[in-house]
This record gives C-alpha cells, sequence and structure tokens, in this order.
C-alpha cells in the first residue's frame, strides 16, 4: 500500500486516499463520519405530495431526470493534477549573466554591471581569481525569489429528509434519491471549480475597491494568474477594476503567491497580455494577435501546450482561416489527471482544433473581457508550468440515519458531502499568456 511518505505521482495520491480497489482504487464514498449543520426539511404536503426544493418524489411524474443544462467541465479538466508537495518554492528571476529580460543582456546584472563581451567566460591561461566586480575572472551567481501559497478547500454538501427518502422508493417518484443527488451534486462541484479557474477579474470586484467577500476562499482564477500591471492598471471608467486596482481593497487581487505585481521589481510576474486598451473599442480577432502572442510566449521560454477559449471565438478563428484558405489540423485529446495527452488512433477523448499544432479546447464559461459584447477571451497556457496541486482528492462523505449515525445530523435525515482540497499553481507566469477585448 502506498504510504504517506511515498507519494510521489498523483496516482500514488489517489491510490492512498481511495485504496487499492478494482481498477486502481475507485471507492469514492469514505466511511460516515459526524458532523453538524441546519435542520430543514425536505418533504412537504402542500403540493400533491411534492416536497422542496426540488420535486423528485412527485405523485404524477415519471422516474427518469434528463439534465437540460451544458455542464461541460473543460478548464478544470485541461489543467494538470500533481500532488501537493509544498507550499512554497523558489524561482530564478535574474541569469547569472545575462539579466532578467526575455532575451541576454549582458550589461543590466544586479551584481555585474557594465560588463563587455570580452569579460564573459573566456579567461587568459593560467588566469587567477579574483573577487573584483567585472573582472575577467569574477563570480557569478544567479539571483532567486520566493513564492508560495495555501490549499484551497472547495465543498458542498446536500441532504434528503428520511421521509422523502422513503417515499420516493415507494410512488411513482425517482427512486433512490440520495444516489440521484450524490450524482448530480457530484458534477456540480466540478462545475463550481471549473467556474472558479474562469472567473474575470472584473467578476471579483464588488463595486466599491473592493472584493466579493469570500472570493479569495475560491481557486485562484486563470484571469488572476494570466494577468499584469499594465492589465490591472487600464483604466476604463468602470469596466474591469477602473484603474483602481492600487486601492488597499484589492490587494488580494494584485499580489499573486506573495508578490505584488504593482511594485516595479516583480515584472518578472507578468504574464503575456494582449488587451489593447480597455478604456477603447473591442478589436477585430486577427491572425496577427495570435501569431504575435505565440511568438512573445517563446521568446520568453515558454511552449505553449493548449489554447483555451469559447466556441464563438473558435468559430471566428475558423472563418479567418478559410478565408485565406487555411484549415485548422484536428487532433486528438484526452484530459487526464496528467492534462492534455495525445490519443491518435484511439476511440477515447475528444476531436478539437488545433492551430499550429496547439490543440484549441472550446469552454463555455470562457468570459469576454471589454465593454459591450464581444468574442470569448483567449488563453495560450504552457501547462509544464501551470497545475493543480492535490492535497485531498475528490472524496465524498456520507452520513445520517440510514448509516445509524441521525445524531451526528441533529434530525431524521440522511447529508452527503463533496470535499477537494488543492490550489492552482504556476511556477512561470511569464510563460502564461492571454488575448482579451476581442469583437
Amino acid at each position: 500500500m502506498t504510504g504517506i511518505n511515498q507519494i510521489r505521482t498523483i496516482q500514488d495520491l489517489e491510490a492512498a486516499t481511495y485504496g487499492q480497489g478494482v481498477l486502481g482504487g475507485s471507492n469514492l464514498l469514505k466511511a460516515y463520519g459526524t458532523g453538524a449543520g441546519y435542520s430543514t426539511g425536505l418533504h412537504s404536503d402542500s403540493s400533491a405530495g411534492a416536497f422542496t426544493p426540488n420535486a423528485l418524489y412527485n405523485l404524477v411524474y415519471g422516474q427518469k431526470v434528463w439534465s437540460m443544462l451544458n455542464r461541460e467541465i473543460n478548464a478544470f479538466a485541461m489543467l494538470p493534477k500533481k500532488p501537493w508537495s509544498s507550499s512554497g518554492w523558489r524561482v530564478m528571476i535574474e541569469r547569472a549573466i545575462g539579466g532578467s529580460g526575455d532575451t541576454l543582456d549582458i550589461t543590466s546584472n544586479t551584481n555585474s554591471q557594465a560588463l563587455t563581451d570580452g569579460l564573459i567566460g573566456g579567461v587568459a591561461e593560467n588566469a587567477s581569481f579574483t573577487s573584483a566586480a567585472n573582472a575577467a575572472f569574477s563570480p557569478i551567481a544567479p539571483v532567486y525569489d520566493t513564492l508560495f501559497c495555501s490549499p484551497k478547500t472547495i465543498a458542498h454538501q446536500f441532504e434528503i429528509s428520511e421521509l422523502a427518502a422513503a417515499m420516493a422508493k415507494i410512488d411513482d417518484g425517482i427512486g433512490d434519491i440520495m444516489a440521484a443527488y450524490r450524482e448530480e451534486v457530484g458534477v456540480t462541484h466540478a462545475e463550481m471549480m471549473n467556474h472558479m479557474l474562469l472567473t474575470p477579474l472584473e467578476s471579483h470586484s464588488s463595486g466599491s475597491n473592493t472584493l466579493v467577500t469570500g472570493i479569495d476562499n475560491n481557486l485562484t482564477s486563470l484571469y488572476k494568474v494570466v494577468s499584469n500591471k499594465a492589465e490591472l492598471l487600464d483604466s476604463d471608467a468602470g469596466n474591469l477594476l477602473a484603474g483602481d486596482i492600487t486601492n488597499a481593497g484589492y490587494d488580494k487581487l494584485r499580489i499573486l503567491y506573495g508578490k505584488d505585481r504593482n511594485v516595479a521589481a516583480n515584472s518578472w510576474m507578468d504574464a503575456y497580455v494582449d488587451f489593447g486598451s480597455y478604456a477603447g473599442a473591442r478589436r477585430p480577432l486577427t491572425l496577427n494577435m495570435l501569431n504575435t502572442a505565440l511568438r512573445e510566449l517563446q521568446i520568453r521560454g515558454a511552449s505553449p501546450k493548449v489554447i483555451l477559449t469559447g466556441y464563438d471565438t473558435i468559430q471566428a478563428l475558423g472563418e479567418l482561416l478559410q478565408s485565406q484558405e487555411r484549415y485548422m489540423g484536428r487532433t486528438e485529446v484526452m484530459p487526464t489527471v496528467n492534462g492534455i495527452k495525445g490519443v491518435k488512433g484511439r476511440e477515447v477523448g475528444f476531436k478539437v482544433a488545433t492551430y499550429h499544432d496547439i490543440p484549441i479546447i472550446p469552454c463555455k464559461e470562457m468570459g469576454s473581457t471589454g465593454s459591450g459584447a464581444g468574442l470569448s477571451d483567449i488563453f495560450i497556457l504552457d501547462t509544464d508550468h501551470l497545475h493543480f496541486a492535490t492535497l485531498k482528492p475528490t472524496e465524498y462523505f456520507e452520513t445520517g440515519i440510514d448509516s445509524g449515525d441521525p445524531f451526528s445530523v441533529d434530525g431524521l435525515r440522511n447529508k452527503g458531502m463533496y470535499r477537494t482540497i488543492g490550489e492552482v499553481v504556476c511556477t512561470f507566469v511569464k510563460a502564461q499568456g492571454k488575448i482579451t477585448n476581442l469583437s
């Protein structure tokens, strides 16, 4: 059995959490335990036997419940999942020689200013060591900084009264209401985490230079990770954050992994963002925007692995390529615990378009930053440096009267709960890109 000190991969963590059962361990249901909560009855005879809040037990309607909602989970499924290894990490922010820019600059180092091309490593025969700066054989050293984050707990609970559960099995109801709720709340649990990942910057604001209460308890949004100082400071008369990001009420939005983006020395925390000007009109999507973003990210040292956007933007991109007699390629992609994985020749996953061999993943939750209506934003992500750090994978807990423990729920009812603990971690922010304000 995998021990706590033997966890190296997400598979090890899952085995330790769920056990080594059938199919590699799929025992999601954990033993029931104690729990406290509010007491609200879910069965009522006030409306022909239906109970609130949902008419899953009813004397008229049949058993099967069909979901008519689009509940695809894309952004969260796209992120690689890794076990939580530490709450902090070091990043190199300056070369030993060459500065901190995207390209080499031998004159810009903190500890070795005004170097020349004759002092970058070539030494004379039998050269002596020296401690003098800017000498032919002086010591050099890279510059490091530290980042950190804390795991977030995401949980959703539900409850069913004993009477409602019993009657649904007798009359023309849904049958096992707990099973129905267990399935649907499980999907909601994943859907809400996906929504957290795609919460726009403007949705973080309460409109009074403060953040929405409790939003900092959510998973860190990709919109916050893939941002920069210029975008946060851009003023747009009420849209986005109206240039008030310097307000103390926005400190938790400004600060990412312990570093304030409003500080000039932290420019290495700036992602690539092409937003034009939020104060101006939206810009039409062009191929040059995409090509420039890809080129700039590669100059920064990134290797983009996935493009995440909405269905409308994918259609617009297809029309652009078709008008120039070009075609987007197609490939098969499957979101797994290890992120995007090609599965050519297998009847699994789903087919997606590609641009420069980078998969384009559609997501219905993708926002559209800018004034008025427009196309969905575009994320260009290097998932080698972006993942969901998992402290505790999703687990389901259940207790109540059917488990022989009505006292733990303080009533004649059953309760269930899904819980996931982790956080979005980006170890190379400059390798991530975003294009917004599109028409």
